[in-house]
């Protein structure tokens, strides 16, 4: 897929809050393609790929994420497209 391909880490109360498989349906909704999972610290990480414009309304939206989650930070870093298709979770990292 062309576009942007950014990776984010989000801190905070995001873990047993919903916000893996509520990424999972927002980024999908976009028709963004990538992955999210857990991390072992307690953040989520996630890629996203696809139109710059829908990539950055996603990383946006994770600054506040689902109704239970609580956001600290979004930090976000370069990234290549890893060749996903679709988007989906992954095992914790």
């Amino acid at each position: 897929m062309s576009g942007s391909a950014v990776r984010v880490r989000i801190s905070g109360r995001v873990q047993g809050v919903w916000f893996r498989a509520w990424t999972v349906q927002k980024a999908a909704a976009r028709g963004l393609c990538g992955w999210v999972r857990n991390r072992a610290d307690g953040s989520v990480e996630a890629l996203f790929i696809g139109p710059a414009g829908d990539v950055e309304a996603m990383i946006a939206d994770c600054g506040t994420g689902p109704p239970k989650a609580r956001v600290d930070k979004v930090e976000r870093f370069p990234a290549d497209d890893d060749g996903s298709t679709g988007f989906g979770q992954r095992p914790t990292a």
